[in-house]
């Protein structure tokens, strides 16, 4: 039986990049699971769930309903410790994002990304989207002092949608769409061999980017297509 991980901060994650790949993969019977740094229980960010601004920016209502079933899995209530992460279990790994400050404690994890590392380094299938991308940056194999993702092609939240939803929503919600000063794209660039590795994509079109054993998306909205590919990778792989 497939085991699938998803890690997450305590707070503020992303419900669509998090329930909708989770409900995707428990359709098909696999084994899914959740890790946090210490094992606490982990909430999304509420304001996906009322609206982020004048009640809209928020989920869709079938990724919250399929959140509010996720709230009531034994897996989701019962996660593991990051320390705890046995590599070797799993046959896939999924970093989920989000952008409201919880985040931090997920994306600057130096115990996650040594797991990340690890991950890459017994060839799993390794899935991330929007803010995971981050994550993947930070991961930084010491045989090479470089990123697992060094020369990698993918993507991950674009400069244009993070700046757009910053522009919406600042005079209200401040910073609350910038997780750091710098951009998402901009801080995985940095780590890639060329700039030209970073695929934006039409941002009215879903976008999913496979490269080998990586599978990469940009926001909520290409949740669906990438909770598929993730899916045919796992049953592509024996």
């Amino acid at each position: 039986m497939k085991r699938i991980l998803i890690p997450l901060p305590d707070k503020d994650f992303d419900l669509t990049e998090v329930a909708v790949p989770w409900k995707r993969l428990k359709e098909k019977g696999y084994i899914v699971e959740f890790a946090t740094e210490n094992g606490a229980l982990a909430q999304t960010d509420p304001l996906l769930i009322s609206g982020v601004i004048f009640g809209q920016l928020g989920a869709k209502k079938e990724a919250i309903q399929w959140y509010r079933l996720l709230e009531k899995s034994p897996e989701f209530l019962h996660p593991i410790k990051f320390k705890n992460i046995d590599v070797e279990a799993y046959d896939l790994l999924h970093l989920p994002g989000g952008h409201a400050q919880g985040m931090k404690q997920y994306l600057e994890n130096k115990v996650l990304q040594d797991k990340v590392v690890a991950f890459f380094r017994q060839d799993k299938i390794i899935g991330a989207i929007c803010h995971g991308g981050v994550v993947l940056a930070r991961s930084i194999d010491p045989a090479t002092n470089k990123s697992v993702i060094h020369t990698r092609t993918l993507t991950a939240l674009t400069k244009i949608l993070e700046r757009t939803a910053y522009w919406l929503t600042a005079w209200k919600l401040g910073k609350y769409y910038r997780t750091y000063p710098a951009y998402v794209q901009d801080e995985i660039v940095e780590t890639l061999a060329k700039k030209e590795q970073f695929i934006t994509g039409n941002p009215f079109k879903p976008l999913v980017i496979e490269d080998g054993n990586l599978i990469t998306a940009r926001y909520p909205d290409d949740a669906y297509q990438y909770a598929q590919k993730l899916i045919d990778k796992l049953e592509s792989k024996h």
